[in-house]
């Protein structure tokens, strides 16, 4: 049986590809979902693939993932400066979690340095466009089958 992941995209990821894609990077949304779909299947992994620009929308997939997911990635985008409900979810789900950004948010506004979801998170990866994606299924291949 296949171990299932979960990719959960916050705020405004709906819009990768022709939003700032001087910050952003020119990949869409749907290409990101198909690269990722690709690297999980090099690993044995069902893919979940989530966006949604609504706060509990992302806890509900958080939830669904406490049932079946072997791990989560989360790219919570401007709710990851906010949300302590997003916080709550995930340290509810016992399996690794990366939190990742597109950008290097140490490298934008103050606002950005301080995440709520780092403190239950198994590993961070930022700064690194939408690479950060497959390098976080990379991680959680490794932290899954360890």
């Amino acid at each position: 049986m296949q171990k299932k992941i979960y990719i959960i995209n916050g705020p405004n990821l709906n819009l990768l590809g022709s939003r700032e894609p001087e910050k952003y990077g020119k990949t869409s949304l749907k290409d990101l979902e198909s690269l990722c779909f690709d690297r999980c299947k090099i690993h044995g992994f069902e893919l979940n693939f989530f966006q949604s620009n609504i706060e509990g929308l992302l806890i509900d997939e958080i939830h669904k993932a406490i049932n079946d997911g072997a791990g989560i990635i989360i790219n919570a985008g401007a709710l990851t400066h906010t949300s302590i409900g997003i916080l709550d979810a995930l340290n509810m789900f016992k399996g690794p979690k990366i939190e990742i950004h597109i950008t290097n948010v140490y490298a934008r506004e103050s606002f950005r340095h301080k995440s709520y979801i780092s403190p239950v998170a198994s590993g961070i990866i930022a700064g690194l466009g939408v690479n950060s994606y497959l390098l976080a299924i990379e991680a959680l291949q490794n932290l899954i089958n360890d």
